[in-house]
C-alpha cells in the first residue's frame, strides 16, 4: 500500500523487531489475566479492554514496522489508543494526566517527524536497513544539520522512553491508570521509545555518523543523568505507584545508554535490560495493585506489616526488588554487568568512569527504595502495634501471573543462553 510513489505502509519484522513483538505479546497477557480480577469492580470495562487491545495491535505494528513511515504512524495510534488507559477513572486527576501524556506524546512525536523528512531526502530508503541508509554524496556538507535533527529525535522518542528533560509524564500517568494499565505503560510502552531510538540510530542513520561526536556524548549525559536523577526523584517519593514511575524513568535510561554507548557489548546490555526490567517493573505495578485493591494503602509507609497480610505478594515483591538492584544472580545482575564493561570499553574517556560511578549510585538509590519496604513488610520492628490477622492475598488471577514473573526475573539470570543469543544477534547484525 502507497501513501505516495516512493512511501509504503511496509511490514517486515525482523530478529530485533521479533524480540520485541514477543516481549510485549507476553506481558500483555500477564496484564490481561491480572486485570479479570482487578477490573471486576471497575466502570466502562468494555471501554478499558478495547484500547487495552488497540495499545496491543498499534506496538505489534512498530515491532513488525519495515520502514520509517509505518513505524511512525503505528507510532502515533499507540499514543491515541493508550490515553483512554490514563483517562479511565474520569477524576481531576486522570483528565489532568491524560492532558499531560497526549502533550508529551505528541510533542515528542513533533520531534521524531522532523528526522522522517531528513531520512526521505538523504537516504536511499525508508526500509529499515542495518548500518543506515543515508546516501554519502546528497549529505556531504550536511553532516551537522543531520546530527542536530538525529538529536532532536532521540530527545523526542526518548520522551516515550521517559528519558530526561521530557520525562514529566510518566510520575503523573502512573498514579492514576488503573493497575494494570500503569503495569503495562511501565514495563513495554516505554520500551517502545528504545525501540524506535534504535531503530533510527542504527538503521536509518548509521551509528558510523553518530559515534564519537556532540551528538553522542550528549545522548550520554542525557541518560546518565537520567539514570541518577530518577532514581533520586524515587527515593524521596512517598507515593508508590509515583515512586515506581520514577523507577522506570530510572531503569529505562540504562537500556537507553547501553545504545548510546555504540559498541556491540553495551548494546547487548542495554537489550536484555529491555527484556529483564520489563519482567520486573509489570510484577512491581501488579504489586501495587493488589496491595490497593486488597487494602486500599496506597503510600510506601503503608506497607508496614504488610507480609502477614500478603505474605505471597510481598514476596514476588521481594524477588523482582532484588532483580532491579542487579542482586546475582537475577537477572538484571547480568545486564548491569554488560552495560559497566561496555562503558569501562568505550573510548570516550569520560564515560568509561561516569557510566559505572552512575549505575552504582543507581543501584544503592533502587536498594533503598525498594527494599526498605521489603524491611517493613516483614520485619516492622518490636515496636509495631500487631492488629489482629486478616489475610488479603488477591485472587489466582492476580497472583499467577505475579508468581510467573517472579520467577522468571531470577531464573533468566541463571539459565540467560536463550536470551543472550538473541542479543548477540541482534547486536552483531548492526555493529
Amino acid at each position: 500500500m502507497y501513501l505516495l510513489k516512493d512511501v509504503s505502509i511496509y511490514f517486515r519484522p525482523d530478529t530485533l523487531g521479533l524480540m520485541f513483538l514477543m516481549l510485549t505479546a507476553a506481558m500483555w497477557i500477564m496484564d490481561l489475566i491480572y486485570s479479570i480480577e482487578y477490573m471486576k469492580g471497575e466502570k466502562h470495562r468494555k471501554r478499558f479492554y478495547l484500547f487495552y487491545v488497540l495499545t496491543l495491535i498499534s506496538m505489534c505494528g512498530i515491532c513488525m514496522a519495515g520502514n520509517l513511515i509505518t513505524m511512525y504512524m503505528c507510532y502515533e495510534l499507540m499514543a491515541i489508543a493508550t490515553l483512554p488507559l490514563v483517562l479511565h477513572e474520569q477524576t481531576e486527576d486522570a483528565i489532568a494526566a491524560g492532558k499531560k501524556y497526549i502533550f508529551y506524546s505528541v510533542g515528542g512525536a513533533f520531534l521524531g517527524l522532523v528526522g522522517f523528512f531528513f531520512i526521505y531526502v538523504y537516504g536511499d530508503t525508508l526500509n529499515f536497513t542495518p548500518g543506515g541508509v543515508l546516501n554519502t554524496v546528497r549529505l556531504a556538507g550536511h553532516e551537522n544539520a543531520m546530527r542536530v535533527v538525529t538529536l532532536l529525535v532521540i530527545i523526542g522518542f526518548g520522551s516515550k522512553a521517559g528519558m530526561f528533560p521530557l520525562h514529566g509524564w510518566l510520575p503523573t500517568a502512573h498514579p492514576v491508570a488503573p493497575s494494570p494499565a500503569s503495569a503495562f505503560l511501565s514495563g513495554n510502552i516505554t520500551k517502545m521509545g528504545v525501540f524506535v531510538i534504535i531503530r533510527y540510530l542504527y538503521y536509518l542513520v548509521g551509528a558510523d555518523l553518530i559515534k564519537g561526536t556532540w551528538v553522542q556524548y550528549t545522548f550520554l549525559g542525557l541518560t546518565v543523568l537520567t539514570i541518577v536523577m530518577g532514581s533520586m526523584m524515587a527515593y524521596k517519593e512517598q507515593v508508590f505507584k509515583k515512586r515506581l514511575a520514577y523507577s522506570t524513568v530510572s531503569q529505562v535510561s540504562y537500556a537507553l545508554f547501553g545504545i548510546a554507548l555504540f559498541n556491540r557489548i553495551g548494546l547487548i546490555g542495554g537489550l536484555l535490560h529491555v527484556i529483564f526490567h520489563s519482567f520486573a517493573k509489570n510484577t512491581l505495578f501488579e504489586v501495587a495493585g493488589a496491595v490497593i485493591l486488597k487494602t486500599g494503602k496506597k503510600k510506601a509507609d503503608d506497607y508496614k506489616d504488610m507480609a502477614r497480610y500478603m505474605p505471597i505478594t510481598m514476596c514476588c515483591y521481594t524477588l523482582v526488588s532484588l532483580t532491579l538492584v542487579g542482586i546475582p544472580p537475577t537477572s538484571a545482575f547480568l545486564s548491569k554487568w554488560y552495560l559497566a564493561t561496555g562503558s569501562l570499553e568505550t573510548e570516550l574517556s569520560v564515560i568509561s568512569w561516569l557510566g559505572p560511578v552512575a549505575l552504582i549510585i543507581s543501584a544503592l538509590l533502587t536498594a533503598g527504595y525498594l527494599l526498605s519496604i521489603t524491611l517493613k513488610a516483614f520485619f516492622p520492628g518490636d515496636e509495631y502495634d500487631y492488629p489482629c490477622l486478616e489475610k488479603k492475598e488477591p485472587g489466582k488471577y492476580m497472583l499467577i501471573p505475579m508468581l510467573i514473573m517472579s520467577v522468571l526475573s531470577v531464573m533468566m539470570g541463571i539459565w540467560a543462553e536463550p536470551v543472550m543469543r538473541v542479543a548477540r544477534l541482534i547486536a552483531a547484525s548492526i555493529l
